[in-house]
Formats: structure tokens, sequence, C-alpha cells
């Protein structure tokens, strides 16, 4: 009976070891693929240390109307000065010999691996696949496609929305006497693990579409238990040692729960009509 059990665990071991072998295979032929893009996506990621953001334009549209009919509150709060102090050319900086290199590495490898998201997704497909039914089986291609377009969804949501508030918060601290000196190291880490946060966060109805089709979670199951998932969002938010971080990390989680719970509504197993005694 052990030899049994043990024989299936070694062949889910073995099944495993190959799907991740063909992973970072992929992983490291996306990585090639983008290691000549690497300095466009260091400066994509730079923008917003200039503090020319979508923030600047609303502020100066708010400005403007300020202006416009409070003429007397523009000039009492020196928002001009305020506005004009928005803009400015920063550089990142570092301070080990190979640093620089070892940032184009990482870059390289978080944009190798959403390059090969399908093959990534696909395979994690084929190692659940034994154990779901063959109509299941028939949605590998929506499965591949939905995750793959909700991982990048998460990841241009942080990098177009998220990102510059957060670094237009940070930049809000310079006064006089006080600048900043970002490294690039922590720059771009700090980037790069946001990235991929946001990327599995905005997973989590995928996940809920998943178990609720196989009968391990229902709706009324995720509904009844919103007060643990803003319990855990929460736990998840505060390794980040800020509070704005925490905050953007948070309210996501918990609205990607909230979606989960009406996907599980919508493709959740059906349970079937009980017949009359």
């Amino acid at each position: 009976m052990t030899d049994e059990k043990v024989l299936p665990f070694i062949e889910h071991l073995v099944e495993l070891r190959k799907r991740l072998i063909i992973c970072v295979v992929a992983i490291v032929i996306g990585m090639g693929v983008s290691w000549n893009f690497s300095p466009r996506l260091l400066s994509f990621v730079e923008k917003p240390l200039t503090g020319e953001t979508y923030l600047t334009g609303i502020k100066k549209n708010v400005y403007q109307q300020v202006k416009e009919r409070y003429p007397a509150l523009y000039e009492q709060f020196k928002l001009e000065k305020d506005l004009a102090g928005t803009t400015k050319e920063r550089m990142l900086n570092y301070s080990a010999p190979l640093e620089p290199f070892f940032i184009q590495c990482k870059i390289s490898m978080i944009a190798g691996l959403i390059l090969v998201l399908p093959v990534v997704f696909h395979q994690l497909w084929l190692f659940i696949a034994p154990g779901l039914t063959r109509k299941e089986k028939h949605l590998v291609v929506p499965f591949v496609t939905v995750s793959t377009i909700s991982f990048c969804a998460g990841a241009m949501f942080f990098l177009l929305l998220i990102w510059p508030v957060i670094i237009n918060f940070s930049l809000s601290y310079e006064a006089e006497g006080l600048r900043s000196w970002f490294n690039l190291s922590a720059y771009v880490n700090f980037c790069l693990r946001l990235i991929l946060i946001f990327g599995l966060i905005f997973e989590l109805p995928v996940i809920s579409m998943l178990l609720s089709r196989m009968g391990i979670v229902s709706y009324r199951l995720l509904a009844n238990n919103r007060k643990y998932a803003v319990l855990a969002s929460s736990i998840i938010a505060a390794f980040h040692a800020d509070l704005i971080t925490m905050f953007v990390i948070m309210v996501p989680l918990y609205s990607m729960y909230e979606v989960s719970i009406w996907v599980a509504l919508l493709f959740g197993k059906k349970k079937p009509a009980q017949s009359p005694t």
C-alpha cells in the first residue's frame, strides 16, 4: 500500500521537474530576446523621475482652473511656483562595479518571463490536466489566453497608473537641503517586485474561475469570507514599509477578490437541481 502511494508521488515530481525545465528554458530564450530592449525598458521605468507624469497634467489643469476662477487663492498659495518645481532632470546612481549589468539581467529576465507567459501557463495547465475532466481539458486555450492577458493587464496597470503615483509621492519630499538620490538597484528591484505582485493580483479571477469550475470554491464561500480577504490583503500589503505602497497593493488586491466572487458566480460549477420527492 505504501509503495502504491509513493509511486504516484514520484511520478508527479518527475512531471513537475519536466514542466519546470521547459519553463526555465523558455524564460532563458525570452531573456535573450529581451536583452536588446532592456535599456528602453529601463528608460520607461525611469520616466516618473522627471516628475512629468499624468499626475502633472492633472495638476496643471486643476491649477489653471484655480487661476481662472480664484486668482487670489492662486497667488496666495503660490501655485505657479509649486507647479514649476515639479519637473526636473534626475538620474539613477550606482555604486558597485557590475551593478548596471546585473540590473540589465534582471530586467531582461522579467521581460523574458512576460514574453513566454503563454508557454509557462500552458505547462501549468499540462501539469494539472490529469486531474480535470475531458470537457475541462478543452479549456486550455481560454485558460492560457486569459491568464496571459490578466498578468499583462496587471503589469501595465501598475506601470502606467500606480508607479508614477509612488515616485511622485516620493519626490514630493524634496525640499531645500533635501534631494532625491535614487540607487539603481533599489529603484529597479522595487519596480520589478511590484510588477510581479500586480501581475499575480490580476490572476485572482482566473484562479477563482478554475477552482469554481472544479467545485473547490463557490460564490457563497467567497462572498461569506470577505472579512478574511480584507485581513489577508492587509497582511500581504503590510510587508511593504511605506503606507502609500501598502495602500496601492491592498486596494487592487481586494478589488480583484471582489471580481473573483462574481467570476465564481458566473462560471462556477452549477449544482444539479434536486428533484422533488
